[in-house]
Formats: C-alpha cells, structure tokens, sequence
C-alpha cells in the first residue's frame, strides 16, 4: 500500500497567509517516515496583497488552481493513502475525492468545531467554510465542478467536536439530511464512532486544529484575538481526548485518508517574520539564496533532528549531521 505525504499549503482559501507558513511547518513537526513520500501541490508563496472576492470567493484563480495541482499530483503518484498537510479545510477536498474514487464504500469522519458547508450565498468569501458542503454536492459550484468522482453521501459523515452553529448552518445540515449533533456539553460517544466506522470499508478523517480548546493549544484560529472569521467559536476539545479518538479509529477502521488542517502557529510566524528583516539571517550566504520562509524550515529541522554543524576550514561550506 502506497502513502504519500500531501504538502498542500492553501492560504487563499482561508485569507491567512500564516496558513502557508504553518503547513510548512508542520511538515517537519510530523513523525518522520521515509517510506511516505512528500508530495508538494503548486501554491504561489504569499505576497502580503489582498486577493479579489470573484464569484463570491475570496481568491477563486488560486484557490482552483490549488485544486487542479492536487488532483495532478495524485493522479501522478496514484497512492493508496494520502496523509493532507495542510493549510485551510479546502485541501481535504481533492484528496477525499481522489479516495471516493478508490473506494466507492468511504466514510468520512469530520473532526471539527464548525460543520464546513457554507455556500457564496450565505456570504462568507473564504472557501475554506464551503468545502463538506462541496463534496456532499452542495457548496460553490466551481468547487463542486471540480471534482472528479461521484459525490458524498449524508449517511457518509459524522461530525465530531461540532460546536454552535449559524442558522444558515444549522438549516442547510437539516435539508440536506447530514446526521449532526452539537456536542457543547459532551462528544459523540466511542459507541457512536465505532457504529459509524464499522458501516464502511474504509474511513477519511478531517482533523481541524479549531476542534482543539485554544485555552490549551495556541496555535488555533481562536487563540489570536486579533480574528473574528464569520462569529463561529472554538472547540472544546483536549490533545488527550483528541488521541484517544483517533486511537479508538485507527484501532477499528481502514483509515486511506487524513488531514491536518488548519494549524496556526501565529507566535512562530510573528517570530519568523522579525528575524526575516535582519540582515543576518537574510543575507547570510551559507544558507544561499533562500527565500525567507525556508529559512523557517531549516530551523525546525535543526531543532527536531537535534544536529550539530560541522563548519569547514575555509568556512566556505558546512555539512549537518544528526546527534542522534
């Protein structure tokens, strides 16, 4: 069975360019693997300009231009699994609809604080609140135009983690027939998730970071102060109870697909952002002629492989090598 590693790291569907900055991060945070490949979609770098609201979606060239990459790359690699390091939710979609056309029998388990299915009607631009509600059929029509196999069933999805919801929300989730629970007080129960899991051969999850309690994770959507999005809160939900949850799956299912969306280290960006203007690190020419977000790259990767500098003579190259 072949997995790859999806590095997909959409901003424009969210307005966020720290979206871009945090799925390059957590590409060095995940547990390393060298027999998963990293595959990277085609994202234009961010340029600190405001991108056009065309159709009702905020950035709609690069956000479909996203897609058309993913697909690209999937149809090329053609793996058995996808492990999706995003980025904003829309990067779930391609690779979900890859998946559906591998296995028709393809449950979709949405762990998330807010339900994903906006339309351009209901007047929030970021596509990224559009992108359930597009592999369900619903959603934007250029998304939903963009997929390639046969679309999501109601019966298909379970939420976990979902919070308050709109009522434009909770009226679409109701018409449309998606099983759905608002879970303030307690999540769906290990009975619920294992019932619902065992009814599909194979099983997607979605894993917003926004479902985590920003009390006690940051680098959530919620925790900046500075952000409004569309009025929805944050989730409730702990790191251990989290685990346990994807254990409980992992442990009872055939998991093909899994995404991390939305992770916002805001404080590491700001950080990054500063040292970027130093001359010391920008121009420093043993790191060539990187642009500044790799910079942050190679950082993380010092950091998380624990290595030591060898620095020739002559200084005019070095070689890293692990401690470990």
């Amino acid at each position: 069975m072949k997995t790859i590693r999806l590095l997909y790291p959409d901003y424009a569907s969210g307005g966020l360019e720290t979206y871009y900055f945090g799925a390059n991060l957590l590409r060095h945070i995940l547990p390393e693997n060298t027999n998963q490949k990293v595959v990277c979609v085609d994202v234009t770098p961010p340029d600190g300009q405001e991108k056009r609201i065309v159709d009702g979606i905020y950035g709609k060239e690069e956000v479909l231009s996203g897609i058309a990459s993913a697909q690209k790359k999937l149809a090329e690699e053609a793996p058995d699994r996808v492990i999706t390091i995003g980025g904003n939710c829309l990067v779930s979609l391609a690779p979900f609809d890859y998946l559906h056309g591998l296995y028709e029998n393809l449950g979709i388990l949405w762990i998330d604080a807010h339900p994903d299915v906006s339309t351009v009607e209901d007047g929030y631009p970021n596509a990224h609140a559009m992108v359930l509600g597009s592999l369900l059929g619903y959603g934007a029509e250029c998304l939903k135009d963009m997929m390639q196999n046969a679309v999501f069933k109601p019966k298909d999805v379970l939420y976990v983690g979902l919070q308050g919801l709109h009522d434009y929300q909770e009226k679409f989730l109701d018409a449309v027939g998606v099983p759905y629970s608002v879970q303030i007080d307690e999540f769906v129960s290990n009975d619920a998730v294992l019932s619902f899991v065992r009814q599909f051969e194979h099983i997607a999850i979605h894993f917003d970071i926004d479902v985590l309690d920003e009390r006690f994770f940051h680098s959530t959507y919620f925790a900046n102060p500075e952000l409004v999005g569309d009025g929805s809160g944050g989730g409730i939900m702990t790191m251990d109870a989290l685990g346990d949850l994807l254990q409980l799956v992992l442990r009872a299912a055939d998991v093909v697909g899994f995404t991390i969306a939305e992770y916002l280290p805001f404080d590491e960006h700001k950080l990054h952002s500063m040292l970027a203007k130093l001359p010391l690190f920008v121009q420093w020419r043993l790191l060539g002629e990187r642009r500044s977000w790799e910079i942050a790259q190679c950082a993380v990767l010092f950091v998380y492989t624990r290595p030591h500098i060898d620095f020739q003579q002559n200084a005019s190259s070095y070689t890293l090598t692990s401690s470990t």
